[in-house]
């Protein structure tokens, strides 16, 4: 069902094409090729789930196959196959064992992935911490910004815009479960308040405003009253933002959703579906997953969930403020998943932000309100707010942040908008690239960026921040932020080119060009020995476990 509240923007964005070649931001890790043998039949790629399925059941499953709709239906003639839904980029059939195990010898597939159950990914003022205040209040020689006028599409559970913080940010409704666009789970309403939720205040004189409550809001409703969703609802609606990106002005899609990662990048509906937004152009902030911890406390590595494991994504890992601003006491949460992405081995996340006890708006009939009433924090009736902890929060954050970012300049592009981010963040040490990427995000040092001005050295909470990808000659720097930047890299903010290109000369590859081998620098952050946790629950050595993400979900 779609609810059309257009306020009339309309800005034209030519659509980039689609290409499969591969981001910066990867590490490439190769192994020795063995004796080349004959080609042998044909046979699709599955994903994890699928082959398993192959080997175990005779049920049917459904499966997600690609191509243009005369190809489905042919297909579907060829093997007999019920097409459960039409997708925009394909279609998703209902497939026993014996007709995958044929589907997957035809020589127009090339892979297929089951279309897996989602869900959401959850677990002081988040905008003092990384500096909005600022941007807002116009600190220094920044100009004040809001997010004014820039369109965010919510990818989860839906929004509930009877809430005094959302009732007027939402411009469009679409509904891809069937539904009203209604949040009956609590968990997308509560993102949406941290993106853009407008200064709110409770009877107690508390005030709750979002990190660009000047942007404008699509209600994208992909997870159903528990939480969860299919694949092919969250492919349906990234295409759907792709879609009518001018008619909206979408610039930033926001997915606080994730799945485990059971087939590479390129192979994965969900990442394919997130490159052809970048290649449109829109920024895509996606969620690490919150699976990057046991019980216990140890650290579990390879768990980014997808698609926050695409090259293309802008990954969002989550930090613990306790409570505070300042940033001298800021941790990694322990919850926040943690790379190299499964397959690819991509270094994620690309940059963190504050995710652990965050106030937003709060649906006071949903399943979160009604289930954990200890997390309301104040306000009474549709003024209601409570605190949710996640990945999902963190990258509400930094969707808000991007929103800053494009209220300055609105012909930002996604790698623009990435760079500028990671160039700007504090690095942690402790939590390294594979844990915390180039570290936690600086609103006002990446708004000073984008401005034009000199970066470096900020003030939060009284402390000085300083921006770890800035660096003087002849300096070396001591890590590699995802990949984004070599170990001699020198920055200026003079040498930022707003376009296709985003540092002069060679210091930045980015786009289709890879940083391999040798230019990795991993330093002493990680390290492999006897306390690494990682998935799959393969065991590497004494005590060296490889884990697995989950299922799809809020986080």
């Amino acid at each position: 069902m779609e609810q059309d509240m257009s306020n009339g923007v309309n800005h034209s964005e030519p659509r980039h094409p689609f290409s499969r070649a591969a981001a910066a931001g990867f590490l490439f890790i190769a192994f020795a090729a063995g004796p080349a043998f004959a080609a042998g039949p044909h046979a699709a790629r599955l994903s994890a789930d699928l082959a398993d399925h192959l080997q175990h059941n005779s049920q049917a499953i459904r499966v997600i196959v690609h191509g243009d709709q005369a190809e489905i239906d042919l297909l579907a003639a060829r093997y007999n196959l019920p097409i459960a839904r039409r997708l925009t980029s394909g279609a998703v059939f209902l497939v026993n064992a014996g007709q995958l195990g044929a589907l997957r010898q035809d020589e127009t597939v090339d892979h297929l992935s089951g279309d897996i159950r989602i869900r959401s990914l959850f677990d002081a003022s988040a905008a003092e911490s990384i500096g909005a205040d600022q941007v807002w209040a116009g600190a220094g020689d920044v100009r004040p910004l809001s997010g004014k006028g820039v369109s965010v599409a919510v990818i989860d559970s839906g929004i509930d815009t009877r809430h005094e913080a959302l009732k007027r940010r939402v411009i469009a409704t679409r509904d891809f479960t069937g539904g009203d666009g209604m949040d009956r789970y609590g968990h997308g309403t509560h993102v949406a308040g941290i993106i853009a939720g407008q200064v709110g205040q409770t009877a107690d004189t508390r005030e709750f405003r979002g990190i660009a409550s000047g942007a404008y809001l699509l209600n994208l409703r992909v997870l159903g009253d528990d939480g969860s969703g299919t694949v092919s609802d969250v492919v349906e609606a990234l295409d759907w933002s792709i879609e009518h990106r001018v008619e909206y002005d979408i610039k930033v899609i926001n997915m606080s959703i994730g799945t485990p990662v059971l087939q590479p990048y390129r192979d994965d509906p969900l990442c394919e579906a997130v490159e052809r937004a970048v290649n449109a152009g829109i920024t895509v902030v996606v969620a690490a997953g919150n699976n990057g911890g046991t019980t216990d406390g140890r650290a579990v590595y390879g768990t980014i969930s997808s698609p926050a494991n695409s090259p293309y994504a802008l990954t969002v890992g989550a930090i613990d403020t306790h409570g505070t601003a300042a940033r001298s006491d800021d941790t990694l949460a322990k919850y926040s998943s943690k790379g190299p992405t499964k397959y690819d081995l991509i270094i994620k996340p690309d940059v963190a932000a504050p995710g652990s006890h965050i106030a937003s708006a709060e649906s006071v009939e949903s399943y979160l309100s009604k289930m954990h009433p200890e997390r309301h924090v104040a306000g009474t009736g549709r003024n209601s707010y409570f605190q949710l902890s996640g990945t999902s929060m963190s990258a509400g954050v930094v969707s808000g942040t991007v929103a800053l970012l494009l209220d300055e300049r609105p012909r930002l592009t996604p790698a623009n908008a990435k760079v500028v981010l990671q160039l700007t963040s504090s690095f942690m040490p402790e939590a390294g690239m594979l844990g915390a990427g180039a570290g936690m995000v600086n609103a006002i040092a990446a708004v000073e960026l984008v401005q034009g001005k000199q970066f470096g050295t900020t003030s939060i909470a009284g402390e000085d921040v300083v921006a770890g990808g800035f660096f003087t000659a002849p300096a070396t720097s001591s890590s590699v932020f995802a990949s984004l930047v070599r170990r001699q890299l020198t920055v200026r903010s003079n040498q930022i080119i707003w376009g296709d290109q985003i540092i002069g000369g060679d210091q930045i590859i980015w786009g289709d060009q890879i940083l391999w081998g040798d230019q990795i620098l991993w330093g002493d952050q990680i390290i492999w020995g006897d306390q690494i946790l990682w998935g799959d629950q393969i065991l590497w050595g004494d005590q060296i476990i490889w884990g697995d993400a989950g299922a799809l979900s809020s986080f």
